[in-house]
Formats: C-alpha cells, structure tokens, sequence
C-alpha cells in the first residue's frame, strides 16, 4: 500500500547532535575550486537554508499533536533539533555574504514572505507539509551526493565540513515529513505528486536567481560563458545533478518511501568517525579519502 511507513536503515536513526564549531569566518570567498559559480550554487542553496528550515519545522509542526505513534513523536522532535540547528550554523555562514556585500536581509525578508504569507498563509496546511516532504526529498538526493569525494574534494575543508554535516542530518531525517504526511495528514499521492511538481519549479528558480545576484556581485556577469559552463558542471552528462534524476523521479512512484533509496555506507563512515572524535572536519576528511 502507498506510503507504508518503510523500516529506518540500520545504523542511521537520528541523532540531535549540537552544530559543530566550525571556524565560518575563514571561508575564502570563492571557496569552491577557486570557482565563482561552483562556489554561488552552494551559497544560494545556504542563503534559502534558514527560513526554510523554520517554514519546515512550522508545517511538521501542524501535526504533532495528532502523531500517536511514539517512535514518530520523538523522530519530529529530533528532526526539529536538527532543522533549528542548521538554521543556525548557515546563518553564521550566511553572515559572511553579507560582509561581502550580499543583501542577505533583504533576501530572507522576500523568502519569508513568499513562504509564510504566501505559502502558509494560502495554502492547505496538508499541502504545505507536502511541500515540506517534497523539498526534504531533493535535499536528501542531494546530500547522498554531496557526500563523494569527486564533488567536495576541492572544495574548502571548512565549508565542506558544514554541507556534509548537514547533509548526514538531512539523510538521517529524511523520511520525518513524509511519514507525518501519509500517516497524520492522510496526504495522498496527487497531493504529493502535486507538491513535488511545484517545489520542483519554484525551489531551482529561487536557487538562479539567487545566483545571478550573486555573480553579478562577484563582476561575472553578464559573461553568458559563465551560465554556459555553469550548466554543464550542474545538468551535463557527467554533471552534479544529473545523477539524481532516477531517484528524484522515484518520488512520484506508488508505493515509495525515502527509506527505500541512498546507499548509507559512506554515512555511516561520517557518523562513526565524528562520534568519536566530535570533529566534523575531521570526520568529512577521513570518508570522504576512505
């Protein structure tokens, strides 16, 4: 039946750890292979990160009181640790746009309008924790493969130590509002197929825009060449998206559930290492070499 709630992977329940301490303010400027738009893709997914994360918590949230499982309770009560955690180290990282002239205020103003007043304000509560569940869906896609070596392996140690950290969380949470979805709010496939479909449109277009202010900023734009060999580094056949198209498009199938995908080995690698030596860096650098 759709949207069985499917087993948590061995080894992966979700751990309400506090954000690492990360020396944020060292960050280079183009801190991903020396490269502008490498670097302003990662800073315009940070950018939507903290609102986000609050719009996230607020639509789980909706539901809580109706959860009677207690294994569910206490998993939107983590994930919800785990969201306010990661608003809060991306705004220390977002703080270090701002100092380069990035109008980050104005940005999250425009982002909690069109998700509070807009969104939430509009829209059933039902759909709106679809949209969570469908944005909780591309973010864990994304985290598996951010966690490769041939994708941060050039990138700053430091800057690559918070998207991996953060990544680990989002794929230890990552079926949380999918199963309050189907089992609480009684969501659904058109609902979550509809969801999809519209979080699929409107979160890529905030993440251009975003990126075009900010390589405008950078005074590399309007080259086209820079979009030009942007999109290939991000959609080519050997890109960083590419790959994720089968298990993006897995979503809209009968019967799916986030557990059923994402190879969690290399996962498993991060968490062992950082819960024993509490060093996010460290614990990115040794899986992503081993």
């Amino acid at each position: 039946m759709d949207g069985l709630h499917a087993p948590t992977p061995p080894g992966l329940g979700i751990v309400p750890r506090k954000a690492p301490p990360l020396d944020i303010a060292a960050i280079p400027r183009f801190w991903f292979d020396n490269d502008p738009f490498k670097t302003r893709f990662f800073d315009a997914l940070s950018l939507l990160f903290p609102e986000g994360e609050k719009f996230f918590i607020a639509c789980v949230r909706d539901y809580r009181a109706n959860i009677t499982d207690p294994a569910l309770q206490q998993q939107v009560k983590d994930f919800i640790y785990q969201e306010g955690q990661h608003g809060a180290l991306h705004t220390a990282f977002n703080d270090r746009l701002k100092a380069q002239g990035v109008q980050v205020d104005r940005i999250l103003a425009r982002q909690r309008k069109i998700m509070f007043d807009g969104f939430r304000g509009k829209l059933p509560r039902r759909y709106t924790l679809g949209q969570t569940a469908a944005a909780e869906h591309l973010t864990a896609i994304m985290a598996h493969r951010f966690t490769h070596a041939d994708v941060f392996g050039r990138a700053d140690p430091i800057a690559r130590a918070l998207f991996a950290w953060h990544a680990v969380e989002e794929i230890e949470h990552k079926a949380v509002a999918f199963d309050v979805l189907r089992t609480v709010a009684k969501g659904g496939w058109l609902n979550r197929a509809a969801s999809m479909l519209q979080v699929s449109v409107t979160f890529p277009l905030h993440v251009v825009l975003l990126m075009n202010h900010l390589l405008k900023l950078d005074g590399v734009l309007p080259d086209p060449q820079v979009w030009k060999d942007g999109r290939q580094w991000l959609l080519g056949s050997d890109g960083l998206l590419r790959p994720l198209l089968g298990e993006y498009l897995q979503y809209y199938r009968f019967g799916f559930h986030p557990n059923d995908q994402g190879d969690v080995a290399r996962i498993q690698r991060w968490r062992e290492e950082f819960a024993a030596h509490g060093d996010a860096r460290l614990a990115t650098d040794r899986t992503l070499h081993a």
